[in-house]
């Protein structure tokens, strides 16, 4: 009898928690910068190996141009605005709401690409962009208090963590 699962030489069991933890890994960023995971995900998606993947709706929006120069502009648009004195706090009701949906959609989606369940998948993705958001936070709020250097350059090291944590949530090769 033939598994249905691959041999690529880890276990079912590896396999889900691996594709957990990139859906964390993902979703954790949405905390810091809201759109930035999105904006990968389209390059994700958009890729040639990943047309399997994101087929059906609403997965396929996500393969579109509009999608791809849409959230790129909103993730720029985000990194530059963050370094503005005039943004609310991410801790604020509406950034935290809509760091809280970006963390549920790439959860979704992260899932549904490791084959595994899209709802935990989008919960998952909730809870760290919550968690990240608390913590991108405080560790901003607490290294400028210590070291009295400027917001504004652990925004930009925050920015470079963001992408960091981004560029690894799609380093396997599904």
């Amino acid at each position: 009898m033939t598994s249905p699962i691959p041999n690529t030489g880890t276990s079912p069991t590896e396999r889900t928690l691996g594709g957990y933890a990139r859906v964390a890994t993902l979703a954790s960023v949405a905390g810091l910068r809201s759109m930035l995971p999105l904006f990968a995900t389209t390059i994700a998606a958009s890729r040639g190996d990943a047309a399997a993947t994101y087929q059906g709706q609403p997965y396929a929006l996500l393969r579109t141009r509009v999608a791809l120069v849409g959230l790129a502009l909103a993730a720029v648009g985000e990194v530059i605005g963050d370094k503005l004195p005039t943004t609310p706090s991410r801790l604020a009701p509406l950034p935290l709401g809509g760091r809280a949906i970006s963390g549920a959609i790439v959860g979704a989606v992260m899932a549904r690409r490791a084959a595994l369940s899209v709802p935990t998948g989008a919960l998952l993705g909730t809870i760290a962009a919550l968690g990240g958001s608390l913590v991108g936070y405080q560790s901003r709020a607490t290294l400028g208090r210590v070291t009295g250097v400027p917001d504004r350059v652990w925004a930009c090291i925050e920015d470079g963590i963001a992408i960091g944590l981004a560029c690894a949530a799609f380093t396997d090769k599904r």
